[in-house]
């Protein structure tokens, strides 16, 4: 009976795992990942789940999930144009070096050096040194 239920929570925490992955930041993926693994599997499940989720939502994230909002209203406020992008708006896709505008992270955001931010596609994004989106900011 253990392993039976050892193995849904295990199946669930791997079924949970891309969408957890789609959470950026720790507090949320845990959250999403243990809602998902309880459904899935029940108490084993939501165990499972919460840890998985966290794992890939620390991964994902650069901005910590307090600050996102905050940020968002930040770039808002700024009134940073918009670089019109025919790709997909998502994290790993890699921007060009030239036509787009990247902008400093504030200090108060505590973004380890390396990043910056635009917006694409009316989204604020952060990218890394080689353009590639690391987080987008919904």
């Amino acid at each position: 009976m253990t392993n039976k239920l050892l193995l849904a929570a295990t199946m669930a925490a791997l079924f949970a795992l891309p969408m957890a992955a789609q959470a950026q930041g720790t507090v949320r993926g845990a959250q999403r990942g243990a809602e998902e693994g309880a459904a899935a599997a029940g108490p084993v499940g939501g165990i499972v789940g919460g840890a998985v989720g966290a794992a890939t939502g620390t991964v994902g994230g650069i901005l910590g999930v307090d600050d996102r909002p905050r940020f968002r209203n930040y770039v808002t406020e700024r009134r940073v144009k918009s670089y019109d992008y025919d790709g997909r708006v998502a994290v790993g896709s890699t921007l060009p070096s030239s036509g787009v505008t990247y902008y400093d992270v504030p200090d108060e955001y505590h973004v380890k050096p390396g990043y910056r931010y635009t917006v694409v596609n009316k989204q604020p994004v952060l990218v890394d040194r080689s353009h590639r989106i690391v987080e987008v900011i919904d």
